[in-house]
């Protein structure tokens, strides 16, 4: 069997920015043990894959080592590979996925946006644990069901985190998302996951459906620009309507080939 494969930059303003993620149109699903060993193979923190049905496309996601209820980055690729190669006329494209609902994006010229639904956090006890990793102490931690939230007085605060990533990997929620006001965008994040094989995310369009409720409350606004301080760096375009959030960027692609299963 062969499938095609393509790695798209997503969130990305320039080439070998924002975050690559693997993209995996398949005819039919695949049993899940072969779909997690593509994404071992892959090793990027995401693997995409979708099927396509009468009403839109069917997508899961998949680290180096499990299967994740909600991706950001590898949706806004998956959306990206379906208007470029896929169907080239279509401007809106709705996925169904297994506990995240549906999900839709939407092609505004250069720029897509995805509609999430908002998973906002609430505030809790530092857990001796969490501030043992991050070796300070945050101006306030939340957590939603799956993620810590650590909020930090300014940017400089959080890029210059080097958290204790095996100590990390000990908490009992998997993802830990750090975010201060931003110097030039409204606020910055950084986001670590090493329980999912993800040291540091290089941009985490999932993490938003938490942070942007919490920054709409904070700041008293509903839309924002905000910045990933990864390694790579990401750009994004978010606005609060409701109960959904709104996240926007752009995709560069860069890679278009084909895998073989025997």
């Amino acid at each position: 069997m062969k499938l095609p494969l393509y790695q798209v930059d997503a969130f990305a303003r320039a080439p070998f920015t924002g975050n690559p993620a693997a993209v995996c149109p398949l005819p039919h699903w695949l049993d899940d043990a072969v779909l997690q060993a593509i994404a071992a193979e892959n090793n990027l923190s995401e693997t995409a894959f979708f099927v396509r049905g009468d009403d839109g496309y069917a997508l899961r996601w998949f680290t180096p080592i499990a299967e994740v209820d909600l991706c950001g980055h590898a949706t806004l690729a998956s959306a990206y590979v379906i208007f470029t190669y896929l169907d080239r006329r279509a401007r809106r494209v709705a996925f169904t996925t297994r506990r995240a609902g549906t999900l839709t994006v939407t092609k505004r010229a250069s720029v897509l946006e995805m509609d999430f639904p908002a998973v906002p956090a609430a505030a809790v006890e530092a857990p001796p644990r969490l501030l043992g990793a991050l070796g300070t102490r945050p101006v306030a931690v939340l957590a939603t069901k799956r993620n810590y939230v650590a909020i930090f007085k300014r940017e400089a605060d959080v890029a210059r985190l080097t958290p204790d990533l095996a100590a990390l990997k000990s908490l009992d929620r998997p993802g830990l998302a750090v975010s201060a006001p931003g110097d030039k965008a409204d606020f910055v994040v950084r986001f670590f996951a090493p329980a999912l094989g993800i040291p540091e995310d290089p941009v985490t369009g999932s993490a938003f459906s938490t942070l942007v409720p919490y920054w709409a409350a904070k700041l008293g606004r509903k839309t924002f620009n905000a910045r990933q301080l990864s390694a790579r760096g990401g750009d994004l375009r978010l606005a609060l309507k409701g109960e959904r959030v709104m996240i926007a960027g752009r995709c560069r692609p860069y890679l278009k080939g084909e895998i073989t299963i025997s």
